[in-house]
């Protein structure tokens, strides 16, 4: 600390949390200037300075260019500060919004990373499941050969004509019917589903019968026929959809044939 209450441009710099040389940066453009200079030109800074550092420094951080802050602190008035903050609250309320959504996304993935690595791949086993928010998509027609590429694809359009601002980076998988398993048609999913919070549509609580399986996408016919040989000799009932999710895929895996697939299919003893 100097005489006279002033304070070095390296003290005020960690005040207010920022660069020494964007301090220097401010005085070079005569946005802030030191009130003082002193033994050997060294830059000295009044207290009440920091405020006006802080606010130069939020509004960069929120993309106001220094040019455009220069005008306003030149010129500032009540009036002018009023007037820039309602003019960005609207795009900043906007940027709270997409990290929460990313938040959200990034806790999402981690939960299925975090089962993916705690799994146990070589058990089958029916347990209870707790209810799940998920997006789902509409009844998928495959007449006219569609593909099941083509039909996600339209899940995707499906999702962004929905929401616009729907983050489509959540993980997507497929729900098959409670006919279409008993008829061992486990090929072509009858919807897609993103898996995600606050989702208007519900993977229900009960009793499924979950295993595990790697593999590229699709490569589930033998696990489906070791899953319907374990129902018929249990004496279980199928009673609902079956749901196919991926807990390690192409996000975290660089081995196509290494996915980790889990099947959950609905069911009562």
């Amino acid at each position: 600390m100097y005489s006279e209450g002033l304070i070095s441009v390296g003290e005020m710099a960690r005040y207010a949390r920022i660069s020494r040389s964007a301090l220097i940066h401010y005085d070079h453009l005569n946005l802030i200037s030191p009130v003082k200079r002193g033994d050997n030109n060294y830059r000295l800074y009044s207290s009440r300075q920091l405020q006006s550092i802080r606010l130069v420094a939020t509004l960069q951080t929120i993309g106001m260019p220094l040019k455009e802050i220069s005008k306003l602190v030149q010129n500032r008035t009540p009036e002018s500060l009023l007037e820039l903050i309602e003019k960005h609250e609207s795009h900043l309320e906007q940027n709270i919004a997409e990290l929460r959504r990313t938040q959200t996304l990034m806790k999402t993935l981690k939960e299925v990373i975090t089962e993916g690595l705690e799994a146990d791949e070589g058990r089958m086993e029916v347990r209870r499941v707790k209810e799940e928010s998920l997006l789902l998509g509409p009844q998928i027609d495959y007449s006219g050969g569609k593909t099941v590429e083509e039909a996600m694809l339209e899940f995707y359009e499906f999702c962004r004509t929905h929401d616009a601002s729907l983050d489509l980076n959540y993980p997507v998988w497929g729900v098959f019917s409670e006919r279409r398993i008993k008829n061992r048609d486990w090929y072509l999913p009858d919807h897609f589903y993103f898996k995600m919070p606050n989702a208007p549509d519900k993977k229900p609580e009960g009793l499924y019968l979950v295993a595990y399986t790697r593999g590229y996408y699709g490569n589930s016919d033998a696990l489906y026929r070791r899953m319907m040989a374990y129902i018929e000799e249990n004496n279980i009932e199928i009673c609902g959809p079956t749901y196919e999710t991926y807990p390690l895929n192409e996000i975290s895996i660089a081995d196509t044939n290494n996915y980790l697939m889990r099947i959950s299919i609905s069911v009562s003893t």
